[in-house]
Parts: structure tokens; C-alpha cells; sequence
């Protein structure tokens, strides 16, 4: 007769998991917020699908991110990886000159400088200083199900070693990025119906760069179908991209690195800039990455930064984005789980944070290839203060008490009455862009 297993025979039990917050993606976002609310007390665990260092592109910071990095502790460890961005730099195929500005000159004149960064680097330093604050830490592990309940949240986890855990949390923060992770369970992910956009990007060495000062400004030379970036990094890098029109990436008929290269020609001035240049990374596409979601928040969770919404990365606001609307986050967090009647206006007070910065930058990403729009970057000038407010738009200063939003109304006065005064160019350059941002399904991959 055979005997009965004993306890000790029997698998173990898969023993479910708990945490206050769980914080699905360990970028800017979720590190930022992971790290705030473990000073707070929190058992916060963060989990990130891969292991850091990772690639990630969305290399320029702007200047209002300083003070963000100050808040979080880790300025000093920022400044020691990247090289100074005093300003930005814009190239235009139709004007003999270049343009420049400094951040120095907008409005508050504060905040004179950002960098360039590797966001490997970058975003691993945020991830070890959420560590270091106390937040738990898991890389290789992706989050796939989230199931709601008036308690909390049942979530369904992919470990780093291939096994399957439950975890019970009281409250989800979705800072997956482009993954939008909730907002695809949800289905209130939205395509942008006024922008379409499409990428492709690498590294490059032995690329001429400014002089002097200027060494580390980004630089953007538009082109006929779209417009580039030039961003300096300190070790000697520099990462270019062309943010062109979806249908002008189906055209493609060759490998894509040959396809790049000869986009890259099709931009004199940034070819002259890159004889001499080595290729030192995967060229890699992008297609149709402008979109927003119906929601940004909810009874349990919140969605932070590139979960919520992602628009052209013309003006550099993606880590900004990210990082404020994880600190204004941390209320909305510890309001729901303290004092729940007071929930519902903590939301939206953040509802109205997360759709701020999207707005306000997208008016001009969605006239940036504009020739209007192009000239007013070409020859700046400053009447009623326009000139500062665009710089402190361009340094990501929207979120504090700087008084631009006057100057800002009236240079959107003069970009109409400029296009009112020019029919027949506003006519035609509204038509190609019905042309350009039109769907064309998903680029040749």
C-alpha cells in the first residue's frame, strides 16, 4: 500500500505578494515617483521589464528638469554624466543663416542650462536612486494583467526567472512608456488625429560639432520631409534622428541603415556636419508615435508620462513630462490611500497637470514644419516679450508662476495674422500637411 505524501512532500504553495504601490516601468517616471514615495514611508516596488543599462532614445533634457533632479537628490550625478546644453540651435534649407538661442534668455533667467545624456545612463541612475531610497527594485519582470477591485489591485507578473507571481497592491502607477501598458487594457488609447510622425536614429562618432560653448546645444535642421536632430554626448557620441512623414518611410526599398544614410543626404547642411562620421550604433524605426489616452488616472492608478501620452519629440519634452507628473503623482497617491474622500479632487487636480504639458506643446509640434512657424524660430523677435516666452516654452518652464501665458497668446496672434497675411503659402502648406500626416499604416520594418 502506497502511503500518503506528507506536508513536507508537497509542492509549496505559490504564495501571493503584496506591496502599497506597485510601479510598472523603471524609467524617468516611474523611478522618480518610486523614489518619492519610499521616502514617504511607502513599500513601493518598482518592475522593470529589462535589465539597465538600456537603450533608450529622448536624449536632451531641458532646463526645468534641474530642479526636478535637485528635488530628487541626484543633480550632481546628472551633471557628471552629461555635457552642458546651454541652448538649441535651428537650421532651415530655405535661409542662408542658422538661428540660435539661449535658454538664458527667456523669461526667468534662472535656469541657463540642461544637459545631453545618455538615457542608459540616465535612467539607470534614477532606477539605483529609487533603490537607494528604499523602493524595491525588480529588473527582467513585466507586469502583464491588472484586475481592479475596490481594494486595491490583483496583478499578473512575469518574473525575472520565468516563473508566473500574483501580487496584491493597493494602488497601480502605469509608467510602462510607449508600452501604455493600462491604457491598451482599458482600450482608451487614442492615434493623434492631428499629428503623424515616424522615426529613425543611430550614433555616430567623428561628427563636427560648434565651438565653443555651443558644443552641447541641440541642433534642428528641417527638411523636406520632416526634421532632424543633432544631440552631442559627452563621451564624444552624437545622436541624430530624422522625424519624418509615415508614407515617407514606406517608400523604402533597401536595408535601413542604407535608407537612413540617404536621408541624411537629403539634408545638406547636416551631411556636410557628418563626412567624417562613423556609424557606432543599430540604426533603429519608430512609426506612427503620437497619441494620447481618454484617461490618465482612476480610482487605483494613475498613468504617468509617455503611458498617458506621447507627442513629437521636437521641443525635448518627454523626460520633463514624465518626471512632473510623477511629483504631482505622489499626492494623488497618498490622498487615495489615507484620506479616499479626498481622492476624487486629487485627481483632478492631476487630470489637469497630464494633459497640460501635451497641450501646450503640441500647438507649436503640430506647426513646427509651418513656414510661418519657421520663420518665427529663423528671425526671433521680442515684441510684448514673445521671444522669452517661446525660450521658456523651449525650456520646459509651464509648470511654474513664470508669467508667459500673455506673451505666448499674442505670438499665437501674430502666427495667424502672419498666415492671414500670406494666403497663398498658409493655403499650400496646409494642404501638405493633410498630405503628410494622413495614415499609411505601419512603416516597412
Amino acid at each position: 500500500m502506497q502511503s500518503r505524501p506528507t506536508q513536507t512532500d508537497l509542492p509549496p504553495a505559490t504564495a501571493v505578494k503584496t506591496c502599497d504601490v506597485l510601479v510598472i516601468g523603471g524609467g524617468p517616471a516611474g523611478s522618480t515617483i518610486a523614489a518619492l514615495l519610499a521616502e514617504r514611508g511607502r513599500d513601493v516596488v518598482v518592475m522593470e521589464k529589462a535589465q539597465h543599462p538600456r537603450f533608450h532614445i529622448g536624449e536632451s533634457l531641458l532646463p526645468a528638469n534641474v530642479t526636478l533632479f535637485e528635488r530628487l537628490g541626484v543633480r550632481e550625478q546628472v551633471e557628471a554624466i552629461g555635457m552642458r546644453k546651454w541652448g538649441a540651435e535651428f537650421v532651415s534649407p530655405t535661409h542662408d543663416h542658422e538661428s540660435a538661442i539661449e535658454f538664458a534668455e527667456a523669461h526667468d533667467k534662472s535656469m541657463p542650462y540642461a544637459w545631453q545624456v545618455r538615457r542608459s545612463q540616465l535612467d539607470e541612475l534614477l532606477f539605483r536612486n529609487a533603490a537607494a531610497k528604499g523602493a524595491r527594485t525588480l529588473e527582467g519582470t513585466r507586469v502583464r494583467q491588472v484586475e481592479f477591485d475596490d481594494a486595491g489591485a490583483t496583478v499578473q507578473v512575469d518574473a525575472a526567472d520565468g516563473t508566473r507571481e500574483t501580487w496584491r497592491v493597493r494602488y497601480v502607477v502605469d509608467a510602462s512608456g510607449r508600452d501604455t501598458l493600462l491604457a491598451n487594457q482599458f482600450r482608451c488609447k487614442e492615434k493623434n488625429p492631428r499629428h503623424n510622425s515616424s522615426a529613425l536614429y543611430a550614433h555616430f562618432t567623428g561628427v563636427e560639432r560648434s565651438l565653443g560653448k555651443r558644443e552641447g546645444n541641440i541642433q534642428i535642421y528641417w527638411f523636406e520631409h520632416g526634421w532632424f536632430w543633432f544631440i552631442p554626448l559627452a563621451d564624444g557620441v552624437t545622436s541624430v534622428g530624422a522625424v519624418c512623414w509615415p508614407h515617407y518611410l514606406k517608400t523604402r526599398k533597401k536595408p535601413l541603415t542604407d535608407f537612413f544614410m540617404d536621408t541624411i543626404a537629403l539634408c545638406p547642411k547636416l551631411a556636410a556636419r557628418m563626412r567624417g562620421a562613423t556609424l557606432v550604433s543599430e540604426v533603429h524605426a519608430t512609426g506612427n508615435y503620437s497619441y494620447s489616452s481618454s484617461r490618465s488616472s482612476g480610482e487605483r492608478y494613475v498613468m504617468l508620462g509617455d503611458a498617458y501620452a506621447f507627442v513629437d519629440p521636437v521641443f525635448s519634452s518627454g523626460v520633463l513630462i514624465a518626471m512632473q507628473t510623477a511629483f504631482e503623482a505622489v499626492q494623488v497617491v497618498e490622498t487615495t490611500l489615507e484620506r479616499p474622500a479626498e481622492a476624487a479632487a486629487a485627481r483632478r487636480r492631476f487630470n489637469r497637470l497630464a494633459r497640460h504639458g501635451p497641450r501646450e506643446f503640441s500647438w507649436f509640434i503640430f506647426r513646427v514644419t509651418n513656414p510661418t512657424m519657421r520663420e518665427f524660430f529663423m528671425s526671433p523677435q521680442n515684441p510684448f516679450r514673445v521671444k522669452e516666452a517661446l525660450i521658456s516654452l523651449l525650456a520646459g518652464d509651464i509648470y511654474g508662476k513664470t508669467p508667459i501665458w500673455l506673451s505666448i497668446f499674442v505670438l499665437k496672434v501674430l502666427y495667424y495674422l502672419v498666415s492671414i497675411g500670406n494666403p497663398r503659402r498658409t493655403w499650400d502648406a496646409w494642404q501638405r500637411r493633410r498630405f503628410n500626416i494622413r495614415d499609411v499604416g505601419a512603416p516597412a520594418s
